[in-house]
């Protein structure tokens, strides 16, 4: 009895689970021994004309294999939280909605290979942010959006093989090694699958990174297919990716004017940088945070060169910190960065006003502030009106006052007494100065081996104020010379110099300055160098007239030998002719000499005529008789 009531148990909890599975799918439950599970559905009828919409909610796999589906509408898995793997393959679908993937977050797998696919909802994928797997391979794509790229950058395999894709987005390649920037050793362990083969590809600047990558022999982006072939243009057609070579494709290389500036603290600063490469670069300006620079200016003159400035208008301290100016193409990325260094700091007090020493008796308490050199602090922003008197500031302090009245009016005379003499030292030191300044335009003319020529001007001296020259061999103080003469001269000869060694001379006007007197540095000639080119010149001159010499016979030998042409030439026009003769044989005789067997005779002008004006075959003959032979010849 105990057993007939646990197989009806099971047989109704069976018929419960089997009443949730579609009518045209199978269900399968792959339990655990701790009882839970996964459940996977796999619907493959091939009259299935919909994707079916009773499918359990804990399905984990969900696979519509070779139905006659045609579309996948929206919201389609809305209600399946829990699916992770979801193959549509070998149907017929052409229409994929963008809300078909709704809500499932935790999908892993998407495979949609097989079908008639045209175009693909890119924007989609953000409903599946853990998806690593994208199959649309075996599809009719034509291109992919350039919004899907964000989307793709966790995908771990991507096939889109077999379709009708000639190009791709130029910036799909950033999202990889090792374009993204990232090192190619550190992502060693994480490899990218990319199947790209069979499509109608045309090779241009825009798919250079994926030739690029077709070429790498380590890099973590594996492509299925290592022999790609180009498509078009017709000079690249059926060339492998590994052996094509783009023309008007290089990648872009940026230069700025300057890697560090400092600059002070309200100034206006110009940033500028230049870019070349094929296509035409853009540039872009961001901050040290990534945020972008608007106030920006850039033209090109010329294809392939573009420049861009960007201003920063009365910088402040917020302002410093690294500026990057990134040239990019279709071909790829450069960029160079700026450093700004911020200088100073902004005050908001005004420098106090320096008491006049004549203004009469001040009340008690009062201190003479010291004047401060506003010069040496051209960062000060005063804020105040010229003549008001302002708090000084904590890092100046004021002096102690002086109290009583003989104690006030005895340090006002003291302090006046300093005053006089300051401004007297002052006078003094800015004649001295001036007298100093008035020396320019200082020259070393006409240097030899043991003197030169100092040349100099005035400038505001007087022309009868005494100067004194002071030179001495560099370095050696000394064995000073010095020479006196007068600002007007303007010039002054320098003798007694040693050659080939380096002069120092400086000109000291009357009550200057020690250390602020003109001075120059000069070297004189080496006179052994001299001598050696004497010896060289004399040398070449002794062998080089010879030479010249015997040129000139050469051309006056030519030149008298041409006037005898004419008469050289009428003594071969008389040897230039042939005295004809017959040539006749003599009778064989025992008694005459045997090598004597021709005898000559001479010929008259009609038989030469005869003779010569017959070819050579026809001008001979040759005949026979009893007792003689002639030939005649021409």
């Amino acid at each position: 009895m105990h057993r007939l009531l646990c197989l009806h148990v099971f047989l109704c909890c069976l018929s419960m689970a089997l009443s949730f599975c579609p009518s045209q799918c199978t269900c399968v439950f792959h339990g655990r021994v701790d009882g839970t599970g996964t459940r996977s559905v796999l619907c493959n009828d091939p009259d299935m004309s919909d994707i079916p919409v009773n499918v359990p909610v804990d399905t984990v796999k969900l696979r519509v294999e070779k139905t006659a589906v045609r579309r996948i509408p929206t919201e389609a898995f809305y209600y399946l939280v829990e699916l992770r793997y979801l193959w549509i393959t070998y149907n017929s679908v052409t229409s994929v909605d963008t809300g078909s993937f709704y809500n499932l977050k935790v999908l892993h797998e998407l495979r949609l290979d097989g079908n008639m696919i045209s175009v693909f909802p890119w924007d989609s994928l953000k409903e599946m942010p853990r998806l690593k797997t994208l199959d649309l391979h075996n599809n009719r794509l034509t291109s992919v959006a350039p919004e899907a790229i964000p989307y793709l950058v966790n995908i771990t395999y991507l096939d889109l093989s077999s379709n009708k894709l000639t190009t791709l987005p130029s910036d799909l390649m950033d999202i990889w090694p090792p374009f993204n920037g990232v090192p190619i050793s550190s992502n060693a362990s994480q490899k990218v699958v990319l199947g790209l083969q069979d499509n109608p590809w045309f090779c241009d600047c825009k798919i250079s990174k994926l030739i690029e990558i077709s070429k790498m022999a380590d890099t973590p982006v594996i492509l299925m297919d290592l022999f790609l072939t180009c498509a078009t243009p017709d000079n690249l057609a059926g060339v492998l990716f590994q052996r094509a070579e783009l023309e008007n494709c290089v990648k872009p290389s940026v230069m700025t004017s300057a890697t560090k500036i400092t600059s002070t603290l309200g100034s206006n600063v110009l940033l500028r940088c230049d870019a070349s490469g094929s296509p035409t670069p853009a540039l872009y300006w961001t901050k040290s945070d990534g945020s972008p620079v608007n106030n920006t200016v850039q033209e090109s003159p010329g294809e392939g060169i573009n420049w861009s400035i960007m201003s920063l208008h009365g910088i402040e301290h917020k302002d410093a910190g690294n500026y990057s100016c990134k040239a990019k193409n279709v071909a790829g990325t450069a960029i160079a960065t700026i450093s700004l260094t911020v200088a100073g700091a902004m005050s908001t007090t005004a420098p106090p006003v320096r008491p006049s020493v004549g203004t009469g008796p001040t009340s008690q308490g009062t201190a003479i502030t010291p004047p401060i050199d506003i010069s040496k602090s051209p960062l000060t922003a005063p804020t105040a009106l010229p003549g008001s008197l302002t708090t000084p500031s904590a890092a100046q302090k004021p002096p102690k006052p002086i109290s009583g009245n003989s104690s006030q009016k005895g340090s006002l005379k003291e302090a006046k007494n300093q005053q006089g003499g300051k401004k007297l030292a002052a006078d003094e030191k800015s004649k001295k100065t001036d007298s100093s300044r008035g020396l320019k335009d200082l020259e070393i003319v006409e240097q030899t081996a043991d003197s030169a020529v100092l040349l100099w001007t005035a400038g505001g001296l007087l022309n009868d104020a005494p100067l004194t020259v002071v030179y001495s061999p560099y370095g050696e103080d000394d064995s000073k010379r010095t020479m006196e003469t007068k600002a007007g001269s303007g010039k002054v000869l320098l003798d007694g110099l040693s050659p080939g060694m380096r002069y120092s001379v400086c000109l000291v006007a009357k009550g200057s300055t020690t250390g602020k007197d003109p001075c120059i540095d000069f070297y004189t000639e080496d006179g052994g160098q001299n001598i050696l080119f004497f010896i060289v010149s004399s040398i070449a001159c002794v062998l080089v007239l010879p030479l010249i010499a015997l040129l000139i016979y050469k051309i006056l030998a030519l030149y008298c030998k041409g006037s005898n042409t004419s008469l050289d030439t009428n003594e071969l026009e008389k040897e230039s002719y042939v005295k004809f003769e017959t040539i006749s044989m003599k009778q064989r005789t025992l008694n005459s000499h045997p090598t004597e067997l021709w005898a000559r005779r001479p010929t008259n002008e009609s038989e030469r005529l005869l003779l010569c004006s017959r070819s050579s075959i026809d001008s001979q003959m040759t005949y026979k008789s009893d007792g003689s032979r002639s030939e005649y010849l021409c």
